[in-house]
Formats: C-alpha cells, structure tokens, sequence
C-alpha cells in the first residue's frame, strides 16, 4: 500500500530532531530485524499489533521499518485514528545511510539488513 499524501514523509535528519523533541520512534519490523539493530530510542511494536490505542496519545510518533513501506502503511492506520504521525522515508536503512546510531539492545553497535 503506498502512503498517502496526506501522511509527511520525513528524512532521518527530522525524524532524530522530533525525537529529540520528544517524539515516539515506532519501530514497526519484524523481532529479528528489531534484535539485528534499530534506533537507540526507539521503541518495538511489530506492524502486526500496530494499534492507535498502543501508542501514547498527545505524541507526535515517527514510523520507521527497513525502507518506508510498513511504516507508511501503519501510519495511514495510526493517522486514520487521530494520531499525529509522520513516516521516515527509506526507514532504518535511510538511517544508518546517514550515520545515525544503529545499536542492539545491549547498547553495542548493530546493523540494518
């Protein structure tokens, strides 16, 4: 499913400044992807359970996958609910592209498959 318009589409740079700001990283990958490597704020909810009662109201939340595409479809779910929710363009991979940190969740470095 592409992401509507009406969903912004934010590059890694934003996407670390909102959570800096306090916004919700939405981790929406698989547990295997998760444990390879994510966001060090970063929070796991698989795409599966992705649930706008799941995700703290009043936040801005910012879903990130591995390239965009689960994210944008779960935030054409969370925005259809009222969430305010922006989707990280090209996803982890974007991410560690533009040498953000990429951690396990012991804090050692990770990686993005």
């Amino acid at each position: 499913m592409s992401t509507p318009d009406r969903i912004p589409q934010i590059d890694p740079a934003e996407a670390a400044r909102l959570a800096e700001q306090g916004a919700l990283l939405l981790d929406v990958r698989e547990p295997g992807e998760w444990d390879a490597g994510h966001a060090p704020e970063a929070v796991h909810l698989p795409f599966g359970r992705v649930h706008p009662d799941a995700v703290s109201g009043g936040r801005v939340v910012v879903a990130v996958c591995r390239s965009g595409n689960r994210s944008g479809t779960a935030a054409v779910q969370l925005a259809a609910a009222g969430v305010d929710v922006r989707n990280l363009a090209g996803g982890m991979k974007a991410w560690a592209a533009a040498g953000l940190p990429v951690v396990l969740d012991n804090g050692q470095p990770g990686t993005v498959g």
